[in-house]
């Protein structure tokens, strides 16, 4: 069944004329795992199929990202490693959850690092068909990644969303009896806090909330990198919170806004002053920019307590969080950079894109493109929605949702070409949520979002299901209508490329990535075949949509001066 590497296995032990332990089980995990023990680098010889049941991502400890991936052979589960030759195989989507792979070489790692221990690392491997899900298979991957000093998994697309059970969401816990004569102001503590060793407790209510941001670097061994501030205020004014480090893990899922917080043992600096603030609905609450409140695992190790709505006393005069929604008659007014909220019906939802960050080459932000009505205009709302650190929630927009949008930017690049739209885009402290999601939202007593729920009460839904849409690329903003409008674009990095450039970048492009490039040549021929069938969604099933996408397309030759052989279709 296997095939020694000579290289590496000169002084190996002959083979065993005896099955090893693992043909017994059937479970061919097993039994290649037990023949690496004898011989750690192994060509197979007779390789079996087995089916991708999780591929599961983490920072590295030199550079780039690490893969591990759970394996099932029809008996057995085992987690592997992947070696980084075989990376862009996940970057291009090829090597995923429900396919089948074909091992062709694997090898025996012992880390030095774990007593007694090892891992299998998969270092040749060939895609085959799509699997599935094996049905009710439960999936026992590792706690954490195999390798490296790592403490637990990242997104496999992008870094700032909570993954993995770390991320859990608990109760208000006991609430204790409060001495609100001990109670500090958060005034008073703009003016004493750094010269108090003992800080006194404090009574606030989360107003904003923050997206994640993961720091993590390859250099760096903090177990749990991550950040996320908080807007949080009492009658005498607001103040930033930051989680630090393991705290997010155990407490960014739990905190929400509106909650009210008793803080205890913990710690102030003075602000970090290029931090990003809210717009704040609330105009009687006064910032308090000096200052802000530093909750960290250790130093001193902080006390949190969420106290229930009931508790609250009239006499803490804590303010009210507010909104600032607007109706989409009422958005064609509002300037460039206004800071607004909305709400309304989702009629289309665009696939989710990543755009490649400019401080790493692997971390990408990703987005999606939605539009929604609320019925004061004939036009929809267009938004542009990055992932905002809720992937329960950002996975399953789907049309006919209700969708409120919170802290959204009005955006006007261009407000003398027609082609551009306004459109909203997500801010570093928007909130998204959908259908199933509102319940206890403070926003729900809003005056706008009554009158919305309203309008929805009489409206036909059959009628709107039927203008409905789902899938599909969303070409916006749109390309500029000259070569020189599209050099001034600052968001293009490349001016103009060649066609053999082009073919190099499409190939490191990685899986949903979006890139916008110009190329230069001469039109040689160009057909047009009409469309057979638009792309349309018109199947509902268990709350989801299915996309029914097809299509033909014409396509254009294009013959460089310089390479008449190159040619691309678009």
């Amino acid at each position: 069944m296997y095939e020694p590497l000579s290289e590496f296995d000169a002084g190996s032990p002959a083979p065993s004329s005896s099955p090893p332990a693992g043909q017994a089980s059937g479970s061919w995990l097993q039994q290649t795992r037990e023949e690496l023990a004898l011989r750690p680098r192994l060509v197979v010889r007779e390789p079996v199929p087995v089916t991708v049941l999780a591929v599961q991502r983490y920072l590295g400890e030199s550079s780039g990202y690490c893969y591990d991936v759970t394996l099932w052979d029809g008996a057995e589960q085992d987690t592997w490693l992947l070696a980084p030759e075989l990376c862009p195989l996940v970057h291009g989507n090829l090597l995923r959850c429900g396919r089948s792979v074909t091992i062709r070489r694997c090898s025996y790692r012992y880390l030095e690092k774990r007593l007694a221990a090892g891992l299998v690392c998969v270092d040749e491997l060939e895609p085959g068909q799509e699997q599935g899900s094996p049905g009710e298979l439960p999936l026992r991957a590792p706690a954490g990644p195999l390798s490296g000093d790592r403490k637990h998994y990242l997104p496999l697309w992008n870094n700032e969303d909570p993954y993995g059970d770390i991320w859990r969401r608990g109760g208000p816990g006991q609430e204790p009896s409060v001495d609100v004569t001990k109670v500090c102001s958060l005034l008073k503590l703009e003016m004493t806090g750094l010269s108090k060793i003992t800080l006194p407790p404090l009574i606030v209510r989360v107003m904003h909330k923050s997206r994640l941001r993961y720091f993590g670097k390859a250099e760096k061994k903090t177990d749990y990198p991550y950040q996320a501030y908080f807007e949080v205020a009492d009658h005498s004014g607001m103040m930033s919170l930051v989680l630090w480090n393991s705290l997010c893990p155990e407490w960014y899922n739990t905190l929400q806004v509106g909650n009210v917080v008793l803080l205890q043992q913990y710690a102030v600096k003075k602000s970090y002053v290029c931090r990003t603030h809210p717009t704040s609905g609330n105009a009687q609450v006064k910032r308090l920019p000096s200052l802000e409140i530093c909750l960290n695992p250790r130093d001193p190790p902080p006390k949190i307590i969420i106290l229930s709505e009931s508790k609250v006393k009239p006499e803490w005069n804590l303010p009210a969080v507010k909104y600032q929604f607007v109706t989409r008659s009422e958005f064609g007014d509002l300037p460039h950079n206004t800071i607004c909220d909305v709400i309304g019906l989702v009629i289309y939802v665009g696939r989710c894109e990543r755009l490649r960050r400019r401080d790493d080459w692997e971390d990408f932000w990703i987005y999606r493109w939605v539009q929604m009505i609320d019925g004061t205009s004939e036009q929809p709302f267009l938004l542009e929605i990055f992932a905002t650190s809720q992937p329960d929630i950002f996975e399953h927009i789907i049309p006919m949702s209700y969708l409120v949008c919170t802290q959204m930017r009005v955006i006007r690049e261009h407000p003398g070409d027609i082609s551009y739209k306004a459109y909203l885009t997500t801010t570093n402290e928007s909130q998204v949520f959908i259908t199933g999601h509102h319940k206890g939202r403070p926003y729900v007593t809003n005056e706008k979002v009554k009158s919305y729920i309203k309008w929805m009460k009489n409206q036909n839904e059959v009628e709107i299901e039927k203008k409905t849409s789902v899938g599909g690329y969303q070409p916006y903003p749109p390309t500029p209508s000259t070569f020189a409008k599209y050099c001034n674009d600052r968001k293009t990095e490349e001016i103009l490329n060649t066609i053999g450039e082009l073919k190099t970048i499409v190939q490191h492009m990685h899986y949903r990535e979006h890139k916008r490039v110009a190329v230069q040549g001469i039109i040689a021929a160009c057909a047009f075949v009409r469309n057979v069938s638009q792309a349309k969604m018109k199947i509902k099933e268990k709350g989801a949509f299915k996309e029914n996408l097809s299509g033909r397309f014409g396509a254009v030759i294009l013959h460089s001066p310089k390479r008449a052989a190159d040619e691309v279709n678009i």
